[in-house]
């Protein structure tokens, strides 16, 4: 989700990277496969050719026209290299079709990828905002978050179709269609798929230099909404109650946690109130959006809230308060971090460094560990300014990391990891 309140690394402790280690194949990296190496280098046209086909239709999310035609051009890329692609439609309304990708092997490993068209940005964005390349870097709405790793996604599985590898027993790729808001349209089917898989790859984008995504905070939103009294503002407002007058006391009230860092955050991000300039306004809303390392964290915060809801600084004014949950935390845990090592040494047979961190965006993966399925996130090309028109997608990790997730499907499709619980 990308959807980041900014990059931290974080170290494992000595412990973690050995229970990590007990899981993860041996230490030392193979040598490069050439084949698939090649294989990925000769993909980059089509590669960057489809990203840029995405990037250029606005779907955000909402935007059922737009996701579908998006969904369109990644369905016909995944039927031309074998797979049997199904339409899903969202579990909630107005949102786009979700899609499910699925082909049949001869081996054991039953892989799940995970990815999302959906942006955060509105209609029209493409037109002002297209997809571009600047020096090492492209452009646009979603380009990494995350149409960059749908694409890579869709890439690795034509290169296994090109090349006829089967030693896995499934591959199933869900391309979703609400991540941004937290996968209304998807929950029950993300259950159904994770109920048959013994690992979850997602594909959210890598973040700067060169890390995968081993943990991520956990995300919510509160709704505070108070309920006042109407009246004209210039013959009579001593009848009113103002509702926005007394959002603004709770805003404040409840302005109590940090606004950034690798713990608990909660910050303000929509506001309304009023109706005509010559009203006194009846109801006021805001919406605070908060992330948390520990679960628990979101009762802590519910309940500071719900006590700044019983104290009124205006008369006769009621305040409510609810959550409105996205994702739980991915926490660290053993399973994720032998996956990550697994990732380093295939990367290091490229000559190559990749690091391990942790992030404020949500996404899928928590999802996937609740449920007791091995997850590694931030496997999709490295990227950054997500959720603002800085967005880019850094084009020199296109290959390489192309090339270790379609190593990695490899991998896992011969030697799944054991479920976590």
């Amino acid at each position: 989700m990308r959807k980041r309140s900014g990059m931290l690394l974080v170290a494992a402790s000595a412990a973690a990277l050995s229970a990590g280690s007990a899981l993860a194949a041996p230490a030392a990296a193979p040598a490069r496969d050439a084949k698939v190496w090649a294989a990925a280098e000769a993909a980059r046209e089509g590669q960057i050719g489809l990203l840029r086909d995405v990037v250029d239709i606005d779907s955000g999310t909402g935007d059922a026209a737009g996701g579908n035609k998006v969904q369109d051009r990644v369905a016909a890329r995944l039927q031309a290299a074998g797979l049997a692609v199904t339409r899903v439609p969202a579990e909630a309304p107005g949102l786009a079709d979700n899609l499910v990708a699925t082909i049949e092997g001869t081996g054991r490993g039953r892989i799940l990828l995970i990815g999302h068209i959906d942006t955060v940005f509105g209609p029209g964005t493409v037109a002002r905002w297209p997809f571009r390349i600047d020096g090492g870097r492209a452009t646009g709405p979603g380009v990494s978050d995350e149409k960059g790793g749908v694409v890579e996604g869709v890439t690795a599985l034509e290169i296994l179709h090109r090349l006829g590898f089967r030693d896995f027993r499934r591959i199933t790729f869900l391309v979703e269609s609400s991540e941004e808001r937290g996968s209304p349209g998807t929950r029950a089917l993300i259950a159904r798929l994770l109920a048959d898989a013994d690992v979850e790859l997602n594909l959210e984008p890598g973040d700067p230099p060169d890390l995968v995504t081993v943990w991520r905070k956990g995300s919510a939103t509160y709704h505070i909404d108070v309920k006042g009294r109407p009246a004209h503002a210039g013959v009579a407002p001593q009848d009113g109650r103002n509702a926005a007058v007394e959002l603004i006391h709770q805003i404040q009230a409840d302005d109590v946690f940090p606004h950034s860092g690798a713990g608990l955050t909660a910050n303000l991000t929509i506001v309304n109130a009023g109706t005509r300039a010559n009203i006194i306004p009846e109801d006021a809303s805001a919406q605070i959006n908060v992330r948390v390392r520990d679960r628990a964290d979101f009762d802590r915060v519910q309940q500071a809230y719900e006590a700044n809801a019983r104290t009124t600084l205006v008369p006769d004014t009621k305040v409510s308060v609810s959550r409105e949950p996205a994702y739980p935390p991915l926490a660290d845990n053993p399973a994720t971090l032998a996956l990550a090592a697994r990732a380093e040494r295939l990367y290091a047979g490229l000559g190559l460094t990749l690091g391990r961190g942790g992030n404020g965006g949500a996404s899928e993966s928590a999802l996937a560990a609740d449920a007791g399925v091995p997850a590694l996130d931030g496997l999709g090309p490295v990227g950054g300014g997500f959720h603002s028109e800085r967005e880019y997608l850094e084009l020199g990790t296109v290959t390489p990391r192309l090339y270790l997730l379609t190593k990695l499907i490899m991998e896992l499709g011969a030697a799944p990891p054991p479920r976590m619980r």
